[in-house]
């Protein structure tokens, strides 16, 4: 394929990125590098009651935070701008005096409560209930007398009568046919004089050059309609290409009782962006090898004959999973510049880490990057480190510390970490010497001083948690959990 591809992706900005939405950016983007085309970024914003610049802003957030970068757009600037359609009213204008000079359009002054009638009827005696063109045979002279007079008055295609059925050789879902007699004289200019969804977008991509439109099947009903425009304007319509839409576990598609479903959210519960653009891209396309791949491979591989016409399954356990792989594939200095944030937002860190070192916190990153699977489980599992009031659960203290011989292990534990070498390796034998002395089970002795230095049953390892706190701060703790251990007595 030549480097002339151009596909754009254009979400409306009535709210914040939707899953569904950033996968059909993925593919359009990985279509047109794999392609060496361009990817436009245009924002569909004639709902003006509904759009907003903030959530246009949110929009273009989630995109650079998932890696996706584009040509042409808002920001980017590029000469078929601009690509904001509020600001393109002039060229919507002249696209339809293009229409009235060929005698493709008409005005129709039938007014909506009219219109509604003819449905209910056409309806009532089960007939097609689209337009019925009564306003199509209007002589010219008639309807510029009513036009002058201010007559309130829509736009309409005039769609051919004798053209054949519409045929659409979609690359994913194969030939679709769509009956001509389906096909009504419907509105490309409202009474405002604001265009419709379906002729501001195909005026938008015939301006703008697509070549390729790649999106989800709920618009192919839209297709025949927008072909039947792009031939009126005289132009070729692009390629079209209609993937799945993306369902939840229970077969319906995918909304907010399945959970979160923007882009945002995933990233506020500690979702990493690769790992969600990664478990995007295979939600309808795949690989036929390892499933965890990088931006490179999935823009060297990515083709459309690999992407499935049939509906995805949100598995939220399967992106977890994806997060975790990448989360331990993370060097130390990697993981902790992601997690520093957290730990400052927290009030666990002050923001010049003055009280703690570097390398200390490298030290730290592997004991969690192993065990977590999403970046927000961080805070709550390391919280214990940077405090000197800990509170232990009570859950562990009933489950651990009430148990019989828990106070003697633990003062034993004490003794051996007064004395021992402050490693990893040292702090598991003394601690592994003290159970045999005092003959009580290995378990008890380790569970009840990890209760007593972290506050609860589920932490990092222990032994180097005992080493991260130090010396000092671990004897503390485990005095702290006798003296409590005896006053419940």
């Amino acid at each position: 394929m030549s480097d002339t591809v151009r596909v754009r992706f254009a979400p409306s900005p009535t709210g914040h990125l939707h899953i569904g939405g950033a996968r059909t950016a993925i593919y359009n983007w990985a279509f047109a590098r794999h392609h060496g085309g361009s990817f436009i970024l245009r924002i569909d914003d004639t709902d003006k009651e509904r759009s907003t610049d903030e959530n246009t802003q949110a929009i273009l957030s989630a995109m650079r935070w998932l890696g996706l970068d584009w040509d042409e757009g808002p920001d980017a600037g590029g000469e078929f701008g601009p690509y904001s359609q509020a600001l393109r009213k002039g060229i919507y204008d002249q696209a339809l005096n293009e229409l009235k000079l060929a005698g493709n359009t008409y005005p129709c002054f039938c007014d909506s409560a009219l219109l509604e009638a003819k449905r209910e009827t056409a309806r009532a005696a089960k007939k097609y209930s689209g337009y019925d063109r009564t306003c199509r045979n209007i002589p010219a002279h008639e309807s510029e007398k009513r036009i002058a007079a201010e007559e309130p008055h829509v736009w309409r295609i005039k769609t051919p009568l004798d053209r054949g059925d519409i045929i659409i050789d979609d690359v994913i879902r194969g030939q679709v046919t769509f009956p001509l007699s389906a096909m009504d004289d419907f509105v490309l200019v409202r009474t405002d004089t604001s265009p419709t969804y379906m002729f501001a977008t195909v005026v938008d991509d015939w301006h703008m050059g697509i070549t390729h439109i790649i999106r989800g099947d709920d618009h192919l009903s839209n297709t025949p309609r927008q072909v039947i425009v792009f031939e009126a304007l005289g132009a070729k319509a692009p390629v079209f290409a209609h993937m799945g839409l993306i369902f939840g576990p229970d077969g319906k598609r995918l909304s907010k009782r399945h959970g979160a479903t923007s882009v945002e959210s995933y990233r506020e519960m500690g979702y990493l962006p690769e790992a969600l653009l990664n478990y995007l891209a295979l939600l309808g396309w795949s690989l036929d090898e390892d499933n965890v791949f990088d931006r490179d491979t999935l823009v060297r591989r990515f083709e459309l004959s690999r992407v499935s016409k049939n509906p995805a399954v949100w598995d939220i356990g399967k992106l977890e999973w994806m997060n975790g792989v990448y989360l331990r594939e993370m060097t130390a200095e990697e993981f902790i510049s992601k997690v520093l944030p957290l730990l400052q937002d927290a009030g666990l860190i002050a923001g010049d880490q003055a009280s703690h070192s570097s390398d200390w916190l490298l030290e730290l990153a592997p004991l969690v990057s192993e065990r977590i699977k999403r970046l927000d489980e961080v805070v709550e599992m390391v919280a214990f480190l940077f405090t000197d009031d800990l509170v232990i659960d009570e859950r562990s203290f009933d489950a651990v510390l009430a148990k019989e011989g828990a106070s003697d292990a633990l003062e034993a534990v004490a003794s051996a970490l007064n004395e021992v070498e402050m490693t990893p390796e040292a702090v598991e034998e003394a601690m592994r010497e003290v159970h045999g002395k005092l003959e009580l089970k290995p378990k008890l002795v380790f569970q009840a001083t990890r209760v007593a230095v972290t506050g609860s049953t589920v932490s990092p390892p222990l032994f180097e948690s005992i080493v991260l706190l130090g010396r000092e701060r671990a004897l503390k703790r485990v005095w702290a959990a006798v003296d409590s251990i005896k006053k419940r007595r």
